[in-house]
């Protein structure tokens, strides 16, 4: 009766489903245990490649590292502590030669690999020195990238090796390593020895060797920043430009006065701190875009013989580093380029815009540090407030404005040099363009030229006066903002007697 009672219940089985379907419904997705599972399989990836890595290491043989570390150093390094030094990605360069000075300078050393393929990367000095569980690694090849120390120049640094040497007779182990963005590896020194007064000898002298022998000094170098860590980049070196000061058409004197700030004071940098001045300057250009900042500041670089570094857009959230390297690298010129862009940006690191740490790193070096920091914009309205905020660290501020009937005259002859054109000619297209940017000069000569060449002739005086009604009718539409035309005065027919007035001010309107 139990047996034919029980088996005339429904069994768990057979019981019907709320959907009718017969089917049991998946159960709710568990977020805990699939966070749980993801952790687990990455552990469980990192824990094969480091188990692949050490067979591989043990199938080739070789020496362990520990092992190695420990004959060199006399002692048991993983009882030592490890004193690392952080390395900007701008110097990585800079880093590779100081080292090898040093080492070279106290007699030599050797120069090991590091096995472990990518684990390493995830690895401190200091953990490879326990050798704990899994963390075995190998002496294995040295590791080298090819960077850049000059506009045509390379040469091959160490991104992973292990320096083994003696200071002043004391044995010392550093561990060089380069950046890695895959792994969120940055450049580092980390250095062991037994004698903790060694390691701090060792890395003052590798700073020291850093600025002595920098391939930085007496080039011109661009910081820029990286996609993978805010205030992180890179290097790129340019051939010093060469502007001749004929190419430069400003107001009357005013070239001259910037060169004075800029390279005049470099020059009489002895006298000026015998007699307690400062060398220390900043030099802010401003003015609408297109007229000659930027070939101003061209100029100025080309004139100067000092370490020039420049930063713009996302790269200015370098500045404290470009202006400790200038520091360093003295007699020196900072470039910031369109400051106003990064006048609202906030830092990553403290809640001031990017543009008043751009300022306070013009208050951050002593006086009498030969630095000038030269600023641009095309929006001082911007820059005024924080400037405002900020005295004393602009002393020479200059507008570039738009240029005069004379200004686009002197333009129009010197782009168009090469070329016979009548002096009429260009009399026209200098008056025809009131309220334009002196960039557009260059625009007009390439504009007639091109005419010319594409009916297989001579340029014409017809071809520029045909470029200047192609370019000032398109002025009326949006290339007025591009070409820097005033809508005023492109309103205004080529030839109107009223057109000067109608630029609403005059030849120097915008």
């Amino acid at each position: 009766m139990f047996f034919t009672s029980a088996s005339m219940s429904p069994s768990p089985d057979d019981r019907p489903r709320p959907d009718g379907s017969g089917e049991e419904p998946p159960p709710p997705p568990d977020a805990y245990a699939d966070s749980r599972l993801d952790t687990f399989l990455t552990a469980f990836h990192r824990l094969s490649q480091a188990a692949a890595a050490r067979a591989a290491s043990e199938a080739a043989g070789g020496v362990g590292l520990v092992a190695r570390v420990t004959d060199h150093l006399g002692v048991n390094p993983g009882t030592l502590p490890v004193v690392t030094e952080a390395v900007a990605p701008m110097r990585v360069v800079d880093i590779d030669v100081a080292v090898a000075h040093v080492v070279e300078a106290h007699g030599g050393g050797e120069l090991v690999g590091v096995g472990g393929g990518d684990q390493r990367w995830h690895m401190s000095f200091a953990d490879m020195l326990q050798e704990n569980g899994w963390a075995r690694l190998r002496v294995g090849a040295v590791e080298y990238r090819r960077e850049s120390t000059g506009p045509d120049t390379e040469r091959d640094i160490v991104a992973y090796g292990l320096h083994l040497f003696r200071h002043d007779g004391v044995p010392v182990a550093l561990l060089q390593r380069g950046s890695n963005p895959q792994f969120g590896g940055e450049p580092k020194l980390e250095v062991v020895s037994p004698d903790a007064d060694a390691v701090r000898r060792v890395l003052a002298e590798v700073r020291e060797a850093m600025s002595t022998h920098s391939v930085l000094r007496g080039q011109v170098v661009v910081f820029t920043s990286s996609p993978f860590e805010p205030g992180s980049g890179g290097v790129s070196f340019l051939a010093r430009p060469r502007i001749e000061s004929g190419q430069i058409v400003l107001p009357d004197g005013l070239l001259a006065r910037l060169r004075r700030h800029v390279i005049g004071i470099g020059e009489r940098a002895s006298e000026l701190r015998a007699l307690g001045q400062h060398l220390k300057r900043g030099v802010l250009l401003y003015g609408p875009p297109g007229t000659g900042k930027t070939l101003t500041v061209r100029h100025l670089v080309g004139e100067s013989s000092s370490t020039v570094i420049v930063l713009t857009g996302a790269a200015l959230a370098n500045i404290t580093l470009a202006a400790r390297t200038a520091r360093a690298l003295a007699p020196s010129i900072l470039v910031l380029e369109d400051c106003d862009l990064v006048a609202e940006e906030r830092s990553t690191y403290t809640s001031s815009p990017l543009l008043f740490e751009v300022l306070d790193a013009l208050d951050g070096l002593d006086p009498d540090a030969d630095v000038t920091f030269l600023l641009t914009t095309n929006r001082v309205d911007v820059l005024e407030p924080a400037l405002a905020q900020r005295p004393g660290r602009i002393d020479l501020a200059v507008e570039l404005p738009l240029p005069d009937e004379r200004a686009r005259l002197a333009l129009l002859e010197v782009y168009a040099r090469h070329l016979d054109l009548g002096a009429e000619a260009l009399a026209s297209a200098a008056r025809e363009t009131t309220g334009t940017t002196a960039s557009l000069a260059k625009e007009l000569v390439r504009r007639a030229v091109l005419t010319a060449a594409e009916e297989g002739r001579a340029v014409a005086d017809e071809d520029l006066a045909a470029a200047v009604a192609e370019v000032m009718r398109e002025a009326r539409g949006i290339g007025q903002s591009m070409l820097g035309a005033s809508p005023a005065r492109a309103a205004a027919a080529p030839g109107d007697a009223d057109a000067d007035a109608a630029a609403d001010g005059g030849a120097d309107a915008l």
